[in-house]
């Protein structure tokens, strides 16, 4: 049985990237996001010459979404930082 993980890494990046509305309006300094086969891809739209970006099966991005809901991450957001 093949790693679904290869499978995410194979799959092309020719899909449309999606960039959150916390991103600022030039678009030219935001993560961004992909849907692909079996997953999702984050990318860096400062370096779309690359295809460095990351990859998370569907199940994998399902538990960071929750960490994120339930505030597993707040502890990195420094004091008085403003969206």
């Amino acid at each position: 049985m093949s790693d679904p993980r290869d499978a995410l890494y194979a799959a092309l990046l020719d899909g449309e990237w999606e960039k959150s509305s916390f991103s600022a309006g030039s678009g030219d300094d935001c993560v961004q996001i992909m849907p692909i086969d079996g997953g999702v891809a984050f990318g860096d739209s400062k370096r779309r010459d690359l295809d460095g970006a990351l990859r998370f099966t569907d199940r994998e991005m399902l538990a960071h979404i929750l960490a994120v809901k339930a505030g597993q991450y707040d502890h990195l957001i420094p004091d008085g930082t403003e969206l």
